[in-house]
């Protein structure tokens, strides 16, 4: 547990009461220096402009000393000394009464380690009102950390919020950490979704203060989300990290993340796979044979050659693994054919007879070629004939003017992408959101090789 520190309190002019609470619970202890006689403590102002003296009864100060200094004596057996605090608390009348008993309480709780009561003492100098400016923070903070320790969470998080308010700070702690405690705090009775929004909300108020926002932020809140399955506050996470920390390694657990929370079929696997490749995030074998598979040696074999030629290179794939050599044999004899057939394929996808699965066939054979512009120019097409899969053909249009550097309308595209879909649609729309960005210094690191398919 960190362990802050606080100072005296300011002493309030008319009394001769003053605190020290220590900012880590259990640890520390009030200090009390007795009270002025009774009729000091009670005297008027005289000058308007001074603070109100502090108002305590004669009763209250008789009972309160001893009780103080029974607690300061050497080897003073607390324990027993808790009832008569208590009951001092119930009898005190006035705001600083209640302020001067909670400080006492407190300090039985911090030497008994008694955290209850070292909240009830917290609580009691908080309600109180005469809590001094400059620790109002401080103190809302303490009583975060025992309401936590305590398990009310909801007691918990709004003397943490109390805190935030009142901007309280430490050498150690700082506005953010609190606002990811916060956060803990939800995730810790198990409601999930509540603290996924809150820290989302705090991540965007600090991109709203020209802040950068700590990439542990995003990590947390995308294990949460994964490890619950929260859709789609997961996907949110993920795009909003791989934009701000575009690593390779970070892409690849994003696009890794969004494989394991679907069940894509081939056609959308491939285009998750396409930018998989595109960024370099490959690791290993499966990798190309999912890609291979998702591909289909039968369907696009110039994509699936230049693929396994590619992974045969590197080393990634050996010769002798039986699939992907197969694949390869397909796709070998399928090359010519499908080379020679791609004149036909245009001129039938640019008639005015065309129907929508030639044309859509024609985009995905061009998008594979690398081909993007007519690629671009039959998904188009495809979609203002209408009866279109609009996801897929929204999708891939999008990865087509990307390619072409089209960056801002691929992004206003792939934004247009619902259905299954769209998680793979979103990540392809925050690559395409960076490199869009003039003074990204490239964007991505992305060691990747050359791209298949263009």
């Amino acid at each position: 547990m960190r362990i802050f520190t606080l100072g005296r309190a300011r002493k309030k002019p008319g009394s001769q009461l003053a605190l020290a609470i220590a900012l880590a619970t259990g640890t520390a202890v009030v200090g009390t220096t007795g009270f002025a006689d009774p009729a000091h403590a009670q005297k008027k102002k005289k000058d308007k402009k001074e603070e109100a003296p502090a108002q305590y009864s004669k009763e209250f100060i008789d009972a309160y000393q001893p009780l103080n200094e029974r607690a300061n004596a050497e080897g003073a057996d607390l324990t027993s000394l808790k009832p008569e605090v208590i009951a001092l608390a119930q009898r005190a009348v006035s705001q600083d009464e209640k302020n001067a008993s909670g400080g006492l309480i407190y300090n039985v709780g911090a030497k008994t380690s008694d955290q209850a009561l070292q909240l009830q003492g917290m609580e009691l100098m908080l309600a109180s009102g005469k809590t001094p400016a400059e620790n109002v923070g401080r103190f809302n903070f303490i009583a975060y950390q025992l309401s936590n320790g305590q398990g009310d969470f909801p007691k918990a998080r709004n003397y943490l919020q109390r805190a935030i308010d009142a901007n309280f700070t430490s050498d150690n702690l700082t506005v953010s950490d609190m606002r990811v405690a916060m956060a803990e705090s939800f995730f810790s009775e198990d409601n999930f979704r509540e603290g996924l929004t809150y820290l989302s909300t705090a991540i965007a108020n600090q991109k709203s203060a020209g802040q950068a926002v700590e990439e542990q932020w995003y990590r947390r809140g995308l294990t949460v989300a994964y490890n619950n399955e929260i859709v789609p506050d997961v996907y949110d996470f993920a795009v909003n990290w791989v934009k701000d920390y575009p690593s390779v390694g970070n892409w690849r657990d994003a696009i890794n993340l969004t494989r394991n929370l679907n069940e894509f079929e081939g056609p959308q696997m491939l285009d998750l796979m396409r930018l998989s490749h595109k960024l370099g995030a490959f690791r290993d074998k499966n990798d190309y044979i999912e890609y291979i598979e998702a591909a289909d040696a039968r369907r696009l074999p110039k994509e699936v050659n230049d693929l396994i030629q590619e992974a045969y290179g590197n080393g990634t794939v050996t010769r002798d693994d039986i699939y992907v050599a197969d694949s390869l044999k397909i796709a070998k004899e399928r090359l010519a054919a499908d080379r020679a057939d791609l004149p036909s394929l245009e001129s039938d996808a640019r008639a005015t007879s065309s129907d929508l699965r030639t044309v859509m066939i024609a985009g995905d054979v061009f998008l594979s070629y690398g081909d993007n512009a007519k690629a671009l120019e039959f998904y188009q097409k495809a979609m203002d004939m209408g009866g279109a899969n609009s996801a897929e053909a929204l999708t891939r249009k999008g990865i087509a003017q990307t390619r072409l550097g089209m960056f801002d309308e691929a992004k206003a595209t792939l934004d247009r992408v619902e259905g299954p879909r769209k998680p793979i649609a979103r990540l392809w729309a925050a690559y395409a959101e960076q490199n869009s960005d003039a003074g990204a210094a490239a964007a991505i690191a992305t060691e990747a090789p050359p791209v298949i398919g263009g």
